[in-house]
Order: structure tokens, then sequence, then C-alpha cells
């Protein structure tokens, strides 16, 4: 599929002995005592995460999805010394649109799998097909390690630039991406215009500082509410980038502490009415838990929010036409007003999402696919 000497394919195989050191690991826990009716208030589960763990260790069979996961194409590409991690799926109709598309934490690839193909086929509304790179920001699973400081956001644009247009040859491409990946996408939208057919997002930055002096009525009530909100979900934030290593033994070290960091941002960033399970698939959080403990991204991938902060990239408007979903029920932040969110882009399509929190593809593949479809068929 790919003629490229610098992009070889990658088959996920975990090694025998690290499946059964992690079994060995979920049934070696030393629990902590319990604390009556918790129920998410003060944070994970206890009942909830047992009984994950429980499944984890006894039930849950990762060579039955590792060969899911395994249809895919997988490749993995060395851009300027640091491998990159992809999935590549081409489309199905004619000239199909090259779409990157990222993910941030604490997710994965998992999050790309159903949307892939429903963003590959053919249709007959004249919604163009699209050749989709579905890539892990560096930390994340395949993706290389950074052993040193500098993969910030504006650095991994730059890998993410050319792994599309120098080693995959798209001198002309589209980007979707939430969380990070949406971060790393505004300095492509920066870096590279000239290169951008158009970028899609979900939610928008509800940070600036210092704030407009202009801002209008409904920006004022979003401010307050911001404020509000940041003052209860934004500690796991502050400590990812302060401090991070003084959380990643932790999370390279035991696979229960890594579920129960993990595991509370999808039950309360996901539209999942209380329950992460019913609403993401309990396989499927096990298959992105089990990615970030094998190759130690649960405790690498925190360190992107310590780079962010180190190095925080371009700022300004990015010109290039953008599609903003704005989902109501994502709880990792407030849903915005059109008019911030222009402060930041060149909006041409904007549209509300009712259902599907944080994780948009995950949650709702049709809907997103079907957004993606019908903006670049409207900017192409």
């Amino acid at each position: 599929m790919i003629k490229n000497n610098s992009i070889l394919p990658f088959t996920i195989r975990i090694p025998d002995e690290e499946i059964q050191f992690l079994k060995a690991r979920l049934t070696q826990t030393r629990w902590a005592p319990p604390i009556e009716k918790n129920d998410w208030v003060d944070g994970t589960d206890a009942s909830y995460l047992k009984e994950l763990i429980d499944y984890w260790a006894k039930d849950y069979d990762w060579r039955s999805r590792e060969t899911i996961l395994n249809r895919f194409d997988h490749f993995v590409a060395t851009i300027d010394g640091t491998k990159i991690h992809f999935i590549y799926a081409k489309g199905k109709g004619k000239n199909p649109v090259p779409l990157l598309l990222l993910q941030g934490w604490p997710s994965s690839f998992i999050q790309m799998l159903d949307i892939i193909p429903l963003l590959t086929e053919a249709r007959d509304d004249e919604t163009p097909t699209f050749d989709v790179v579905a890539a892990s920001l560096p930390g994340y699973l395949f993706s290389e390690i950074p052993a040193q400081h500098g993969m910030s956001f504006a650095t991994i644009a730059d890998l993410m630039h050319k792994l599309m247009a120098e080693e995959l040859g798209y001198q002309k491409y589209a980007a979707r991406g939430s969380d990070q990946g949406a971060l790393v996408q505004q300095q492509l939208g920066l870096k590279y215009p000239k290169n951008l057919i158009g970028l899609h997002r979900t939610g928008i930055t509800p940070f600036l500082n210092p704030l407009p002096e202009d801002l209008s009525e409904e920006e004022i009530v979003y401010q307050q509410k911001v404020s509000s909100w940041a003052r209860m979900e934004t500690a796991y934030a502050s400590l990812q980038a302060l401090r991070p290593e003084t959380l990643t033994p932790a999370l390279a070290d035991s696979p229960v502490a890594l579920a129960s960091w993990v595991i509370e941002k999808f039950q309360r960033w996901g539209d999942c009415n209380g329950n992460p399970d019913q609403h993401f698939g309990r396989d499927k959080l096990l298959d992105n838990l089990s990615l970030h403990w094998f190759n130690g991204a649960g405790a690498a991938s925190i360190r992107l929010y310590r780079e962010a902060v180190r190095n925080p990239g371009l700022s300004g408007k990015v010109e290039v036409p953008t599609a903003i979903l704005m989902p109501l029920r994502d709880g990792i932040t407030v849903p915005a007003p059109r008019r911030w969110a222009e402060r930041f882009y060149n909006i041409q399509r904007w549209t509300i999402m009712e259902h599907g929190g944080h994780f948009a593809e995950w949650e709702a593949p049709k809907e997103v696919a079907n957004d993606i479809r019908r903006f670049f068929q409207s900017i192409l």
C-alpha cells in the first residue's frame, strides 16, 4: 500500500510474558480501605474499579482483541529521528481527501477505529471520501516515547506535517482533532496554512490570558462558567503540567493506578450517564488501558502537558477554513459560544452536538463522520 522505504508496516504483537505479568500484577493488588457511598463523587468509584480489574485479570482476552486491532493497517515512520505510529486506510471513492486524525489524553487510536470505515466508504450523497491517517502522538502507544524535553505541540505539528507532506506525499491535506490532537492541529494551522485544506475539531480552548476587553455578554457568561468549572475539574491538568514526574511511577508500575487515573476521565468526560462500560464498551476501555500499560504510554503521555507549558508554540488566529463540532455533554469543559471560537479560528461550519462527549469519534462516530464529510464537501 505504501511505497516508501522510511515507512515500515507494523503488527501489534505483545509478548506472552508481558501479558502474564499484567495479569499477575492485577491479581496482586493491595486495595485501599473502602469508603461508603463514593459513587464517583470523590473520584474513581472503588466498587466499579474492583469489578473492572477482576474482569481485566480473568475474562478480558488480549489476544482476541489484538487480532481485531490488527485488522487495520498499521505503520511506523521515522521522522527527524522520532518513530511515529499510524493507521492508514485508503478511501474507496474518487479523489479521496487526505485526512489526518489526532486524538488526545487519555485516549488513543482506539478512539478512531469505528469512524475510519465511515470516512473511507464511498457514498451516493456527493460527500467526499478520505484517505485516513490516524496517527499516535509521541509518547502514545507505539509512537516513540521522548527521552528529552522539547516534544511540544509545535514540535509534534512539524512531525505530523512531515508525515503527511513528505513521507506520504500529500502536499495538501485536511486534519481533524480533539483535546491534545486539536492543539497540535492548531499549530499546524498556524505553521502550515498553505498545506491545509481545512480543519475540523471538537470543542475549543476555554482559556485566554489576558481575557479580551471586548467580550460579548454571551462570552462573559461563558467565562464565568469556565471559572467555576476550572476550580472543580482541572486539578489533574495542573499536576500533569507542573509535576508529572511525581505521578509517572504510579502509572508505569501499577496497572490499577493507571486504570483508576484514566477511567475516571471517561466516566466524567463522556456522555455516559455514569456508566462508562455501557457507553464506551468494557473491552474497548480495556484495549485502551492495556495499550497504555504495555508500552509505558500511561506514564509518558502525561508529560505532554508539561511540554505545552514549557513551549506553548505559536499564537494567533488560524485562517484555514475550520469546522467546529461543539458537544454539549463534554464533561472536561463548558460548551463555548461561537463568538469565542471565532477569536481562534476562521469558522466556516458550526455544529452543536446534542449527544456524545469528549471522545466524540468513539461516542458518536456516525454523527462526527457525517459532519466531517459535509464540511469538506462545502469547501472543496
